[in-house]
């Protein structure tokens, strides 16, 4: 059983690193350093409209992994006997797990915009950032695009 902790902390340790390395932002004025000192295509539009959007939390797994271990650890002390501590190691850990996922996708899901603007060309794009700007519709605004990824600026 005492390996089993150790194993458990370790893992959680492992996880909350994981998540704060999976953090990840889809804001306008944010820039990942693979992004940095790229060329990006500048487009001109007026905003047409702006609607409160979430962004999803993230699925990496992480939290399900941390969830069962401290799930299992906690299930293993239900039950008597061997047969009813490995029952409950398993209830908890499959507990936890759930519990763990839901965790994380509700902890890292945060506001967003979709922004619609109608380019000087006349097109339309609608692009959906972090809510950290906001934007108004007949707004100026720039559509600056570079390696899949299109931001809304001022």
């Amino acid at each position: 059983m005492k390996i089993f902790a150790k194993l458990t902390i370790s893992a959680i340790v492992a996880a909350s690193a994981l998540i704060s390395g999976c953090a990840s932002t889809s804001s306008g004025s944010v820039y990942s350093s693979g992004q940095a000192r790229q060329e990006q295509l500048v487009r001109m539009g007026v905003v047409e409209s702006v609607r409160q959007v979430t962004i999803e939390g993230s699925k990496s797994g992480v939290g399900t992994l941390a969830g069962g271990a401290i799930g299992g650890v906690a299930g293993s002390n239900i039950g008597g006997g061997s047969r009813g501590s490995a029952v409950g190691t398993i209830l908890g850990a499959v507990a936890g797990g759930l519990a763990g996922k839901a965790i994380e996708e509700g902890t890292t899901k945060k506001p967003g915009l979709e922004i619609t603007v109608k380019l000087d060309n006349g097109e339309l794009r609608a692009i959906t950032q972090d809510a950290d700007e906001s934007f108004r519709p007949g707004e100026r605004v720039r559509l600056l695009s570079g390696n899949g990824v299109t931001r809304v600026t001022h």
